[in-house]
């Protein structure tokens, strides 16, 4: 069976992977040739215990009345699994591996989906355009006019439209994101030589493959250290976003992580066995999945300057000199787990827990096909102290007309904990960053209101968010500190 692109972009509530929402999202499935075959536009109703962060409003321009348009989230959820999970699907976008896949993952954990089988069951598996352009702007810039924003390089999907004349309706608005970012992939694919040598690079096996292809740099106790040129968004265009980097093995406790060692850092021949942490930085990449990493040949190399190339070299030689030292570093990064976090909320557990038994597996495939009516019953069968909450949150979040918040204890503690008479005992996710609350929401606002770069259609955003969140979360005006939350009762 062929292969088909879908192509998609969201717009969400903010930045949190693990506490905001999809609010649309919007895709194009196309052929291997990139001719159009079909397309989705899915809006979907803002949750009642999700506070919208105010740069996203005034990023995605969605007033505040139409967040009460669509689909609930768990329905649409659904949807958007099974368009991402349809078999020989290849899923990408702009820049979708560096943030909407990783919400996706969580947007299908929270909703009792499997997070993950849209990278590798039935032929599925995903791109992600934003690093092929940075190879485009690197190596063959003729085939687009390339914008700059104050005399810097812009690869932002927006300007690139513009630039080029791609745009077909408001940007942020994730349709025509799509439409630009479907016409940004033609043009790449006119190099269709280019094209495939990068498609490599997102398929496991030839990504994985071409890293043993790669020349060793030197040997240690600890085996082959093979050297390449990292390129990666996050390097930034003052880096030419890339950077010189050497293998130093595999994470032992996240086997599906390899790790490399920058070389360029002047910080790195300070090293002591007290101060890895501070003075050495690890990229730890997955096969399949940015950054890219090309081969030090001369034509790729030289991109990185003199300077570099000095620090480099100078680096590579002190390891050696340096070599039990060398060891600790790469033991270190090697061995080092993500921090525990305590009591950690079932929302944003999904790396912590770890994979549900085979018994909890089936039990979601059970829950997704039963009756609503009859999906309440399920709820303390699951093993996972997590699924029984999610599916406890499913119902109420979804459904609050057919099941009252009352009979549910768990979720009303759980309401209470997203709007914390004080601040410190706010939510937190896998990254130990808080869940924005109410008040967190109304204080920015009251920042936001004081720029003079606001337009009046913005200030009105600004001013049906803050009297949706006062209403919403019981916020009294004078006594914000105070504040408690009576859900869903007006």
């Amino acid at each position: 069976m062929a292969i088909s692109y879908l192509f998609y972009d969201i717009e969400s509530t903010g930045l949190s992977r693990a506490f905001d929402q999809v609010l649309q999202f919007a895709a194009i499935r196309t052929d291997y040739r990139l001719k159009e075959l079909e397309r989705h536009d899915i809006k979907v109703k803002l949750r009642p215990d999700i506070v919208p962060s105010p740069l996203a409003i005034l990023t995605n321009r969605i007033p505040v009345l139409d967040l009460a348009k669509g689909q609930c989230e768990y329905e649409a959820t659904c949807q958007i699994h099974r368009l991402m999970n349809e078999p020989n699907t290849v899923s990408l976008g702009y820049n979708t591996l560096g943030f909407d896949d990783e919400f996706l993952r969580f947007s299908f954990h929270r909703n009792l989906l499997p997070p993950y089988t849209h990278q590798y069951r039935n032929g599925c598996r995903r791109m992600d355009i934003y690093p092929i352009a940075i190879i485009f702007w690197l190596y063959r810039r003729q085939i687009l006019n390339w914008p700059e924003i104050d005399g810097k390089p812009s690869l932002r999907l927006e300007h690139l439209g513009a630039t080029n004349r791609m745009v077909t309706g408001q940007s942020h608005e994730a349709l025509a994101d799509v439409e630009t970012t479907i016409e940004l992939a033609r043009r790449f694919f006119h190099e269709n030589q280019m094209w495939q040598y990068l498609e490599g690079y997102f398929d496991k096996e030839t990504d994985a493959h071409r890293m043993k292809e790669l020349p060793v740099a030197f040997q240690s106790g600890a085996g082959d250290h093979r050297q390449g040129l990292m390129i990666g968004g996050g390097f930034g265009s003052r880096q030419n976003y890339q950077i010189p980097v050497i293998s130093i093995g595999e994470s032992i406790p996240y086997p599906n992580q390899t790790l490399w060692l920058r070389m360029d850092q002047p910080q790195l021949c300070e090293a002591t066995p007290q101060t890895i942490a501070d003075t050495t930085w690890t990229i730890r990449k997955r096969l399949g999945e940015p950054g890219i990493l090309l081969p030090p040949h001369d034509r790729y190399w030289r991109r990185i300057g003199d300077d570099r190339m000095a620090m480099y070299e100078k680096n590579l030689r002190w390891l050696q000199d340096n070599q039990k030292l060398f060891e600790r570093i790469i033991n270190y990064y090697r061995e080092y787990r993500y921090p525990f976090i305590p009591n950690l909320d079932a929302d944003a557990s999904l790396y912590q827990i770890g994979f549900y038994s085979r018994a909890d597996e089936k039990l979601c495939r059970t829950f997704q096909e039963a009756p609503l009516e009859d999906k309440a019953d399920l709820i303390g069968r699951f093993k996972s102290p997590d699924a029984r909450i999610l599916a406890e949150r499913v119902l109420y979040r979804n459904y609050p007309d057919r099941f009252a918040t009352e009979t549910a204890p768990g979720f009303k503690q759980y309401l209470q904990r997203i709007n914390p008479p004080r601040q410190k005992d706010a939510l937190v996710d896998y990254r130990n960053q808080k869940r924005t609350t109410p008040k967190d929401a109304l204080i920015e606002i009251s920042r936001l209101h004081q720029s003079d770069e606001l337009d009046q259609e913005q200030l009105r955003l600004l001013r049906d968010l803050e009297n949706y969140i006062r209403d919403q979360f019981k916020i009294d005006t004078d006594h914000q500190g105070q504040a408690s939350i009576d859900f869903g009762e007006k």
